[in-house]
């Protein structure tokens, strides 16, 4: 069994939608990034590549034309096919959505079944959960979004 740690940060950006986990949050500024910056789909990616030993990210799609607003759905599918060609399966995955804005209770259950499709996995055994910093750090002010994760891989 092997666990990975993931981490994603972006500033919001009002020009962009906001997606998470491949949800897209309606009434809300999204973030700015290369690809749809979904900080959710982003830490689940880097978990997983960390646990699979495969690198991150920003090694396996580097910001370049070809992943300019991609999905990043698409990248953690990608990022889960990489990991089963190395003998790897998902156990579970967890996620914690560390935010101000927007509330995000009624997005979580389609978040957590978007990033299950994505991931090839069961979906009870995907958890999507959010958190305030009660105004503290970036996220506290109200300047973007950031994301946490972990998986289990046997």
């Amino acid at each position: 069994m092997k666990i990975g740690l993931g981490f994603d940060a972006h500033a919001f950006d009002a020009a962009r939608p906001l997606v998470l986990g491949g949800v897209v949050v309606p009434d809300s500024p999204g973030l700015a990034g290369h690809s749809d910056a979904d900080v959710v789909s982003h830490a689940l990616g880097d978990a997983l590549l960390g646990a699979a030993n495969l690198g991150d990210l920003g090694g396996m799609f580097p910001p370049t034309e070809a992943w300019r607003d991609a999905s990043s759905l698409e990248i953690l599918a990608s990022s889960a096919a990489a990991a089963r060609d190395a003998g790897w399966k998902l156990v579970n995955a967890d996620v914690t959505v560390i935010a101000e804005r927007p509330r995000l209770g009624p997005y979580r259950s389609e978040m957590a079944a978007r990033v299950a499709e994505a991931l090839g996995a069961d979906p009870a055994s995907i958890s999507v959960k959010a958190t305030t910093t009660d105004g503290l750090g970036f996220t506290g002010r109200g300047e973007g979004i950031a994301a946490l994760a972990v998986v289990l891989l046997e």
